[in-house]
């Protein structure tokens, strides 16, 4: 399978299945690791994907490293929960940046009663976020409409 892997262009690096095969990459130093942590995501389980997924997010190379935050999200997806570890660091990375999506991801799939207290505080922030949107929408809308109510009475 490691024949199909080129890790200088980032090849079939999302078809990585073997994590004794990322740990070598990882000790050669090669590029792409975080996009081979996506693969990780997809094909191991989240007890073998998630150290890989944590070295992979400390990666020097932004660019890997938020593809690592991107695995994060594809293990909430596909697990419905992450470990201790992963729900720590996308703590430590927060709502924004890299961990975003992952976040997003994780609270979209992850149960709510299976979430850490950091995160049911974000579910029910975002939920308030989202109301507070829709009400400034609402109230736009509103003006715009009696503005051109009032255009057309001017007329």
């Amino acid at each position: 399978m490691a024949a199909e892997w080129d890790w200088t262009s980032g090849e079939g690096l999302l078809g990585v299945d073997d994590p004794a095969e990322w740990d070598a990459a990882y000790e050669r130093g090669e590029s792409g690791l975080g996009t081979a942590a996506i693969g990780l995501a997809f094909h191991c389980s989240l007890e073998e994907a998630s150290p890989r997924i944590l070295r992979a997010m400390r990666l020097a190379d932004r660019g890997q490293r938020g593809f690592a935050y991107t695995a994060a999200g594809t293990a909430a997806r596909l697990n419905g929960e992450l470990t201790p570890e992963l729900y720590a660091a996308l703590r430590a990375e927060g709502h924004g940046g890299f961990a975003q999506s992952a976040v997003d991801d994780t609270l979209d799939y992850v149960p709510f009663r299976k979430l850490p207290l950091w995160f049911k505080w974000r579910a029910l922030a975002s939920k308030a976020e989202d109301k507070l949107k829709t009400w400034r929408l609402h109230v736009t809308y509103a003006a715009e409409d009696t503005r051109k109510v009032l255009c057309r009475r001017r007329s």
